[in-house]
């Protein structure tokens, strides 16, 4: 059999590997934006690209990968399948498509507008503006982040939904994540402005679990709680009693739960709380944990909780750094996240890769401390295992569903074609991702987003955004 580094070498020093790109057979993947329905899930193969399959099968240059009715059904060298569509991949890296995992899209309509004063600070702008939304506005940004999601190679989201101030928000929010067609874990969370002593309201979670059917876009979205747990971060304390209530309703209805904790010095030691009142376990994810003891480490390892990292936002805000390697070395899932664009500014994966990798060797300083490899490794595989969808996505391997995304090495800021782990992590941007695939079904290709008017979605989200300036009286 061949080794993958020869492979590898091969793959490199073939010129015709890097031959004109295109696609063969199919005009419906010619990627002219409709903004209509979803792509149907037509069979393909992408032929002879650089084959990432973040599984033991490793890299694969010079392969291919098999999709038919939303599933991968082969990935390797040579693969015939009569009557599939052919998409060339010569010049491409295909992976699987990048996992994002804590997002407040909805506030998306805010992007940049953290400002520079404490009065326009993340959280009094999210306050402000967010008790302003209307339901529409919830739907314009979701959608909003969800097309940038696909624009950027991110095929699984966790929409951390912070204002939902009705059913009809959730519905909205819900809306855009079907229409978008991404794969998402949907987490139900209270209103911007929400009593600090008052429940969430659990029963119009329930409603949504028992319809979840006329929800889940055929098993995309799964549903969650984005608990507040001990304290909101920017508006104060919770009461006991409204989140020990929270979070026993999710356990009950056997829902994944997610909460903010240790995000800054000034909240150290609320992991200890946590798992004190026996609040981890293996369905609890916990978000930022920038400021960690060694027991508190100890007892998310022991719970199997997993730890969601933001390096942009964190850093941005104040927050500090990113533990990674601590959490790392004590087994602990991580995945990586957008947070929010009023912060980050966009939803770049590649950056915040980087940004992982980066911070991790300058506070080890030493070059070599957190490889590449495993950073990717971050942004799909073990990022799925954190969210509990490892069994479906996150590697390219027959059996699991097709979210797949196609990297092209033509660019001027990708060539020439070196170390694709380290190409991904350090030089590659957005605008190098040419095809991302969700469930089979084709949402860019080209370059251009397959199901969605991109003019329209703008000049509707800055509408939107006009509107909530507007009744909050925020210019």
């Amino acid at each position: 059999m061949e080794s993958i580094a020869s492979g590898r070498r091969k793959f490199m020093l073939g010129g015709a590997a890097f031959g004109a790109l295109g696609v063969s057979g199919c005009a419906s993947l010619s990627g002219t934006a409709t903004g209509g329905r979803l792509p149907a899930q037509d069979e393909f193969i992408i032929k002879n690209a650089f084959v990432m399959t973040m599984d033991a099968a490793g890299d694969l240059p010079g392969a291919d990968v098999h999709v038919r009715k939303g599933a991968i059904v082969a990935v390797g060298r040579g693969i015939d399948a009569p009557g599939a569509h052919s998409i060339d991949g010569r010049g491409m890296i295909v992976l699987p498509g990048l996992i994002e995992t804590h997002w407040h899209m909805w506030n998306t309509l805010m992007r940049s507008m953290s400002g520079d004063k404490p009065e326009h600070g993340y959280f009094p702008t999210a306050r402000n503006l967010g008790i302003a939304y209307v339901a529409d506005d919830m739907y314009q940004g979701t959608r909003l982040a969800a097309a940038e999601a696909i624009n950027s190679g991110i095929t699984f989201v966790h929409d951390w939904c912070h204002n939902i101030r009705g059913p009809e928000y959730a519905e909205a929010n819900l809306r855009a994540l079907r229409e978008a067609g991404i794969r998402a874990r949907f987490s139900y969370g209270s209103a911007q402005g929400y009593a600090n002593d008052k429940p969430i309201d659990s029963a119009d979670i329930a409603r949504l679990q028992r319809d979840w059917q006329n929800y889940s876009n055929g098993n995309l979205l799964q549903l969650g709680l984005a608990w507040r747990g001990m304290s909101t971060g920017g508006t104060g304390t919770v009461a006991a009693a409204a989140y020990q209530q929270d979070f026993d309703a999710a356990r009950r209805m056997g829902i994944p739960i997610s909460v903010h904790a240790n995000n800054s010095r000034a909240s150290a030691g609320t992991i200890v709380r946590l798992a004190q009142g026996k609040f981890l376990g293996k369905d609890v994810q916990v978000i930022h944990a920038n400021w960690v003891s060694p027991e508190e480490v100890r007892a998310l390892a022991e719970s199997g909780a997993s730890v969601s990292l933001s390096p942009y936002t964190e850093m941005r805000i104040g927050f500090g750094f990113p533990q990674t390697g601590v959490f790392l070395n004590a087994k602990i899932p991580v995945g990586l996240s957008v947070d929010t664009t009023a912060l980050s500014g966009n939803a770049d994966m590649f950056a915040i890769m980087k940004a992982i990798q980066n911070v991790e060797n300058s506070r080890a300083e030493k070059e070599f401390t957190l490889p590449a490899r495993r950073v990717l490794e971050l942004a799909t595989i073990e990022g799925a295992r954190s969210m509990g969808i490892a069994d479906r996505t996150g590697s390219l391997v027959p059996g699991k569903r097709a979210d797949l995304i196609m990297v092209n090495t033509r660019a001027v800021n990708m060539g020439v074609f070196t170390e694709p782990s380290h190409m991904l992590v350090e030089a590659a941007q957005p605008s190098n991702v040419d095809t991302v695939v969700v469930d089979g079904r084709i949402l860019k290709r080209d370059g251009r987003l397959t199901a969605v008017n991109v003019g329209q979605l703008l000049d509707q989200s800055a509408g939107a955004l006009a509107g909530v300036r507007k009744r909050a009286n925020w210019w």
